[in-house]
């Protein structure tokens, strides 16, 4: 599935709508972790195309088919820009400046490749079997998945890097 971008900043609301409606179809409930936290990569990475690039883009994204409990659901934005994606160091006063560093947080995996004359930025996120609940499985900690890195059910800012202020996606 895929979503052409103009270089316009409404794309991004355009592209987080489209995102959203793929998902339901796909078997991924709109208040699950993975939906929300694919949905802050999509308003990232289209925003970081539209922003830093002046140039249409390409939103492609990868869902699985609805009985999947184990899958891995890929996001890509190409664009025709030949400025490689720079993450930044910025300060804690700083409006913007920290999309590539959510991506690194948010995605189980992510990079970019040179498409042409232009280039791919793309992540990956796992989606893992839900755990059962019960007396006899044990706690959070005792469950084979994630629990300290990939995409989480929680996502908490490092206090150095976003100054101590929550991220919302709007």
């Amino acid at each position: 599935m895929q979503l052409e971008i103009r270089p316009d900043p409404a794309e991004v609301g355009r592209a987080r709508r489209w995102a959203r409606s793929r998902l339901a179809g796909s078997g991924i409930e709109a208040d699950e972790p993975l939906a929300e936290t694919l949905i802050l990569l999509v308003s990232e990475l289209v925003t970081n195309a539209v922003v830093h690039t002046g140039c249409p883009a390409v939103l492609r994204l990868s869902l699985p088919g609805v009985a999947a409990e184990e899958v891995t659901v890929r996001l890509e934005v190409a664009d025709s820009s030949n400025r490689a994606p720079v993450p930044r160091c910025v300060g804690d006063e700083a409006t913007g400046g920290r999309g590539l560093a959510l991506v690194d947080g948010l995605a189980d995996r992510w990079g970019w490749s040179v498409e042409g004359p232009g280039k791919r930025i793309w992540c990956e996120l796992d989606r893992c079997a839900r755990p059962v609940d019960g007396p006899d499985h044990g706690s959070a900690a005792d469950r084979p998945g994630p629990v300290d890195g990939g995409a989480v059910a929680a996502f908490q800012a490092p206090e150095p890097l976003y100054g101590g202020f929550a991220y919302e996606a709007v």
